[in-house]
């Protein structure tokens, strides 16, 4: 298994990940994301909305805003029910989440036993809005969900949709971590990618619908390259589910430190609805009832590192990332042999712009060949695509095409070149 410090050392070398206004010092539970980092997140992003709005006929999608009217929280729980039990060290005076302290041991200082009695702690984020005094007390969201359940009458009267149906949202969320830490695990602002799907309030129905959806968010996660033998479902404990759960399920991720929860399955019930007064009207039997929800809930940030983790691998000298093509930040580089060729540059600058019209592509010349490769497999580059005298000779019009996983190289001609790495890109 990889350890942490080779991954952020890798994220910072290679533009994938970076401490939040780092040349001030940084701020604690903020982080950037690079040239690299913010492709592998788009990715992944894009690839969720294509499985959850694209390729369904049963979801919609939504964008709520970050700040809603502070009502939404105090009706839906989470002013009063959104909290951590905190402790503090009377020794060292550092601040810990009471469930994160292993056998009362005060991480900071290693004193057993000195703790204060644990005290709720409201992970929302308090702002001010407004130019006057008094200005208004409002939240960063703590989760995005509530702009789906506000918004639960605007999407059924605008669109076509009846129950069952789903409504999928992706969206920053901020929470107020007593203790951030491992890397971008626990970071006071994050990423979402939410669905909440509303069903008949039944039983069976709710069993069904829950199941069908821990096999899909778990299958998805597979299907993109994660090793099955690192996920795990857990279930939730009757004292640790959130105030809005009847039921839970965490998909985890065998990180370095340890199986930590990265997706969410909850059977949020009419918690929300019900506690917001909203109801639905069947269109065809006039039944009005408030719906239940359930909902698959995933951390952008969280699964970007777990895939970064996933797919690190070592190979003598040689560090690679074997990315799922889908989600790699470059699907193709392309090399002159050298760069004091003008022959060979002219040929591989045409390579290149007809390259990138459809994947992105990225230029690159310097050095020699072989640390232009390297530098590829760090970042994940699934293609490189290299312009050497065999193509200019003849007309031979032929290409050598790595793969970053094997390192095998194959003369591809050009005129084919597009087709092959699409078809690569769909396995």
């Amino acid at each position: 298994m990889v350890s942490m410090d080779k991954i952020v050392a890798l994220c910072k070398r290679r533009g994938f990940i970076f401490p939040s206004s780092e040349i001030y010092g940084g701020i604690t539970g903020f982080w950037d994301y690079g040239p690299m980092g913010v492709e592998l997140k788009n990715n992944l992003k894009s690839e969720w909305w294509k499985s959850m709005v694209y390729q369904r006929d049963d979801v919609v999608g939504m964008d709520a805003a970050i700040v809603m009217n502070p009502r939404v929280w105090e009706v839906s729980g989470h002013v009063t029910g959104f909290v951590d039990p905190l402790i503090e060290c009377k020794n060292c005076h550092n601040r810990y989440r009471a469930d994160k302290v292993k056998d009362s041991t005060c991480p900071n200082c290693g004193q057993k036993g000195k703790f204060t009695e644990p005290k709720k702690f409201n992970l929302l984020t308090e702002i001010l809005l407004g130019v006057t005094e008094p200005k208004q007390l409002a939240y960063l969201r703590g989760e995005i969900t509530q702009g789906v359940f506000v918004n639960f009458q605007n999407v059924i009267s605008s669109s076509r949709v009846k129950i069952p149906f789903g409504i999928a949202q992706i969206g920053k969320a901020f929470r107020n971590e007593i203790t951030p830490g491992n890397f971008t695990y626990r970071s006071r602002e994050f990423e979402q990618m939410e669905l909440e799907f509303f069903i008949k309030p039944d039983e069976k129905e709710a069993e069904k619908t829950f199941e069908y959806w821990k096999e899909q968010r778990i299958n998805w996660y597979k299907s993109l390259g994660i090793k099955s033998e690192n996920l795990q479902f857990r279930k939730h404990a009757a004292d640790e589910k959130a105030h809005y759960a009847r039921s839970a399920y965490d998909i985890e991720y065998n990180a370095p430190f340890g199986w930590s929860e990265f997706e969410g399955i909850h059977h949020r019930g009419d918690w929300d609805l019900g506690r917001h007064k909203l109801m639905y009207k069947d269109p065809t039997s006039q039944e009005e009832y408030t719906p239940w929800v359930i909902e698959t809930s995933g951390g952008v940030d969280r699964a970007t590192l777990f895939f970064l983790l996933d797919a690190y691998q070592e190979d003598g000298k040689r560090i690679f990332l074997k990315l799922h093509p889908k989600l790699s930040p470059f699907k193709a580089a392309v090399f002159p042999l050298v760069s004091n060729k003008s022959e060979l540059v002219d040929k591989a600058r045409k390579v290149y712009n007809m390259l990138k019209g459809d994947f992105f592509t990225v230029w690159d010349e310097r050095g020699n060949i072989g640390k232009r490769y390297f530098a590829q497999d760090e970042i994940g580059t699934p293609f490189c695509v290299t312009i050497d005298y065999t193509t200019i000779e003849n007309n031979s019009d032929t290409v050598t095409v790595r793969n970053r996983d094997t390192t095998k190289q194959e003369r591809v001609s050009i005129d084919k070149l597009n087709k092959y790495i699409s078809e690569k890109l769909k396995v």
